[in-house]
């Protein structure tokens, strides 16, 4: 064991010279280019669901179920996601995910029965995208950098909205010249040409170097700090099971009042975003006669203005109290789904333009401050813990995908639910602006040498960790 560490130190020392970047940005770098892919897979059946009703004659609602399936998996699988990334590494996870997403997106094209769409959207394009999901960023933004944490989830966040903004306008563009079918065929593709690109240039933690993650500055005394070790620093061993380790984070998590608040606000941000306008805006502009097309190109420019917002939120985590972040990114997105039913019409004009533009830089900047919460107040836990905050988004997502089309095929219109996913944004304000200042109780706990007051500016101290 010595002897190896003595060789990667050395297999450090060596390359630092040759360096002109460190790894961190390159892994950083891959892990966008996975996130883009992931977010624009997921975001496939919303330009599908009109061709798909109108050729199988489908309800809203049955298509939505899908949908619904998906998100629901998306979000329940970024905790064991996590787990298995500490267990088996970034690079096995992400490269099996991806070819997840690739049978799921080939297979739906033979799809002609409900169960089908269910089975492949459903099931295995939301495992494969939610082994991938935003837990992914937390992942490696917690294991390969310590200084510019919140800019670099910030600028992994954006890859989401990246995603979006480039396949929804080119896979609108072939459903409408080529069919549904050649969209998914596009996602397979694409899905499968990403793998050699992970399996290439993405590792696990800095260990696999021999360097230390960007920004580390050892203590005084120790002039040659071991690199890090990703199981090391979690807490967890080779020999640990990743579902037993996600199930009794949720546990100890569970005792903390502020993960019930993170829970509570992460939900409605996925009711708000990819459950209601990232499944039902296409549909819904199409029951006012706008053409899909354009409505996807909308919803593409919500992506450009999503990186622009969320690199933001990244950079104003590292300066500002993430929790008065999120009040304000709810109360804003509350108002703006209030004004959304007078909004839309059959053409593109100026009001509709202001509420993309501000919905895109509300999308997921939400992201970046409570990743911030989850690492202060849960420490070396904070990425599996917030896995399960990001499971909570999905199943908001979930319910507000199939409660949407339920509410469009009962009354015609999507009205209801743009008014209720107001109320329950401006609740998510209140909650998040409320929550409790200080660590947790006695005995909730999941490290207790790790646990900050969410407000405190100040890093974790997890150096003794990483020099041992």
């Amino acid at each position: 064991m010595t002897r190896a560490r003595g060789a990667a130190r050395a297999r450090g020392a060596a390359g630092a010279g040759r360096r002109r970047i460190h790894p961190a940005w390159v892994v950083a770098g891959v892990a966008f280019l996975a996130l883009v892919g992931a977010a624009g897979f997921r975001a496939a059946p919303s330009v599908m669901i009109v061709p798909m009703q109108e050729e199988f004659g489908w309800s809203r609602a049955t298509l939505s179920s899908a949908v619904a399936v998906n998100l629901v998996l998306f979000g329940l699988t970024a905790p064991f996601a996590a787990a298995l990334m500490e267990r088996f590494g970034v690079r096995a996870v992400t490269s099996t995910a991806l070819a997840v997403v690739a049978a799921g997106a080939g297979l739906s094209v033979l799809v002609v029965a409900p169960w089908q769409i269910v089975l492949t959207w459903g099931v295995l394009i939301g495992l494969g995208t939610g082994s991938m999901a935003l837990v992914f960023a937390a992942v490696v933004t917690d294991t390969w950098f310590v200084s510019r944490r919140g800019l670099v989830s910030g600028v992994l966040t954006a890859g989401s909205a990246t995603g979006q903004l480039v396949f929804l306008p080119l896979m609108a563009l072939l459903t409408e010249r080529s069919g549904w079918r050649a969209a998914s065929l596009l996602v397979a593709a694409s899905a499968l040409a990403a793998v050699p690109l992970v399996l290439r240039w993405l590792r696990s933690s800095p260990a696999d170097l021999g360097v230390e993650p960007y920004g580390y500055v050892p203590p005084l005394g120790d002039v040659q700090p071991l690199p890090v070790d990703l199981r090391s620093r979690t807490g967890s061993s080779p020999a640990s099971s990743p579902a037993r380790r996600a199930v009794s984070t949720l546990v100890s998590a569970g005792r903390v009042r502020t993960f019930w608040a993170l829970v509570a606000g992460f939900a409605i941000c996925g009711a708000t975003t990819n459950g209601l306008i990232g499944t039902h805006f296409i549909p819904s502009a199409h029951d006012h006669g706008m053409p899909e097309t354009t409505a996807a190109g909308l919803l593409a420019v919500v992506g450009v203005f999503d990186v622009v917002g969320t690199i933001a939120s990244g950079w104003l985590t590292d300066r500002v109290d993430p929790r008065l972040l999120l009040g304000g990114y709810y109360a804003f997105r509350g108002v703006s789904l209030l004004l959304l039913p007078v909004l839309l019409s059959a053409t593109v004009h100026p009001s509709i333009v202001v509420f993309v533009v501000i919905y895109g830089l509300d999308w997921v900047a939400t992201v970046p401050p409570t990743i911030a919460l989850c690492r202060q107040v849960f420490g070396g836990s904070g990425s599996v813990v917030f896995g399960w905050v990001f499971a909570a988004h999905q199943i908001g997502a979930a319910l507000a995908a199939f409660g949407a089309g339920y509410v469009r095929d009962r009354t015609g219109t999507y009205t209801a639910a743009w008014v209720a996913a107001a109320a329950l944004c401006a609740a998510a304000a209140v909650v998040s602006v409320g929550m409790r200042r200080g660590t947790p109780s006695e005995g909730a706990p999941l490290d207790d040498s790790a646990l900050q007051d969410p407000g405190s500016r100040a890093p974790l101290d997890d150096s003794a960790s990483r020099t041992r």
